[in-house]
C-alpha cells in the first residue's frame, strides 16, 4: 500500500519569532458566525427587525383579510422566535467561551436558517406583491393601511436581508469539513 505516512512526509511547524506570519484564519475564527460577536449581532439584528415587521403588520385591523399579509405575520414570527433563541445560544456560548462548530450543531442551525429566511423572503415578496396591488393598481390606500403594509414589508426583507449571511456563513462552515 502506498499510504502516505507521518514519518514518511513529517508537518513542518510553522516558523516562530520576528520573520514568522500570522496563522491564517481559520473558518470557525470568522466574524459571523455562531458564537461569535458578529454572529450574536446578526442574529439580534435578525430578531428586531421581524418583531419590528411582526408589530407594525399586527397592529393594523385589516391585515387578516389578506392572506399573504397572515402569511408574513406568521413567517416574522417564526423568523424572530428563531433568531431570539439562536441569540440567546450565542450569548451562552459566548459567556462560556465555547464553540458552537460541532457537525450536528452547525447542521441543525444552517437548516433552521435556510427554512426561516425562505419563509420570511417568500412572506416579504407576496405581502410586496398585495401592497403594490393595493396602492398602485387599485388605488385604494385611503381605506387600507398602505404605510403600515409597507414598513412591515422593508421590515420584513431586512430581517431576510440580515439572515442570510447567517445562513451563508453556516452552509459554507457545514461544506467545508
Amino acid at each position: 500500500m502506498d499510504l502516505s505516512h507521518a514519518s514518511v512526509h513529517p508537518a513542518q511547524d510553522p516558523p516562530t519569532g520576528e520573520g514568522a506570519r500570522a496563522p491564517r484564519a481559520r473558518m470557525k475564527d470568522m466574524h459571523g458566525m455562531p458564537a461569535t460577536l458578529g454572529g450574536l449581532g446578526l442574529r439580534l439584528c435578525q430578531f428586531l427587525f421581524a418583531a419590528a415587521a411582526l408589530c407594525v403588520m399586527a397592529t393594523t385591523s385589516d391585515f387578516p383579510s389578506v392572506t399573504a399579509f397572515i402569511y408574513l405575520v406568521a413567517a416574522t414570527g417564526f423568523q424572530s422566535i428563531w433568531s431570539f433563541l439562536l441569540a440567546l445560544a450565542d450569548i451562552y456560548a459566548l459567556l462560556v467561551k465555547r464553540s458552537l462548530q460541532n457537525q450536528r450543531v452547525v447542521m441543525v442551525f444552517t437548516l433552521g436558517d435556510g427554512v426561516t429566511s425562505t419563509l420570511t423572503f417568500a412572506a416579504a415578496c407576496a405581502s410586496a406583491g398585495i401592497t403594490v396591488l393595493i396602492d398602485n393598481d387599485l388605488e385604494s390606500c385611503s381605506v387600507n393601511h398602505c404605510r403600515q403594509f409597507q414598513t412591515a414589508t422593508a421590515m420584513a426583507f431586512i430581517s431576510w436581508f440580515v439572515a442570510l449571511p447567517s445562513f451563508l456563513f453556516n452552509l459554507w462552515s457545514m461544506a467545508s469539513r
